[in-house]
């Protein structure tokens, strides 16, 4: 069964700090991580001007569900003018940030390996984070195992992982078209309008930024009541 493959997969590492967002992915490798190493495993969520309003909250809540050691850590994307430049390659220079801070505190307390949950469906992808993991020895083991999007939600269901049904959730740099600066002001602009959806009740949805016009997007689910709100 691929949940004992993996899990086994995982515990011969003996142990290891998981790259954690609470999205589905992260929060199935961390459910498999605290059930292949218990205490060994650690869950670690990097907080910064990019993280939606609530995103910690979910992910504090993940962890305690599925069983792990979770911390939190800040991180400084925002200083590299190239991430702020937003070109093409952004996302490799968040993820270099990420992942050496990730490195430095598993080097610090002696944890064997960084994981991400990177799946099957992500080499399909534009994806130049998985670069940045490359260069700092990241394991994915979702990846490893050709384990795609829906095999992932599968699995968290079996598990009871509460996040296996959560849209994605990408950060909010995202939501920026590539060429536009990134800052803290910008950031912070879209997250507001996507809490005040999120407050009328709408799930699965992105505010893309584009200067003084923005455009909502939502899921199929929520179109109808947005056409017709009443």
């Amino acid at each position: 069964m691929l949940t004992e493959s993996l899990a086994g997969q995982i515990a011969t590492l003996g142990s290891a700090l998981v790259a954690f967002s609470g999205g589905v992915d992260s929060s199935l490798v961390a459910a498999l991580a605290a059930r292949a190493l218990g205490e060994r495993a650690l869950a670690v969520t990097a907080v910064s001007p990019a993280l939606a309003a609530g995103e910690l909250d979910g992910a504090r809540s993940v962890a305690r569900a599925v069983g792990i050691r979770h911390e939190v850590i800040s991180t400084a994307e925002l200083d590299n003018d190239d991430y702020r430049r937003n070109d093409r390659f952004r996302c490799y220079y968040c993820k270099t940030e990420l992942y050496d801070q990730l490195a430095g505190l598993a080097q610090r307390r002696r944890f064997a390996a960084v994981l991400s949950g990177a799946n099957a469906d992500d080499t399909g992808d534009w994806r130049p984070g998985l670069r940045a993991a490359s260069e700092h020895g990241v394991r994915h083991p979702l990846l490893e195992a050709s384990a795609g999007k829906a095999q992932v939600r599968a699995l968290a269901r079996r598990l009871g992982v509460p996040s296996a049904g959560k849209p994605a959730s990408p950060c909010l740099a995202s939501r920026l078209p590539y060429g536009t600066a990134v800052s803290a002001g910008v950031l912070a602009q879209v997250d507001r309008a996507e809490l005040s959806l999120k407050q009328r009740g709408y799930t699965e949805l992105r505010v893309r930024h584009f200067g003084e016009l923005g455009r909502v997007q939502l899921g199929a689910a929520d179109l109808p009541r947005a056409a017709d709100p009443d």
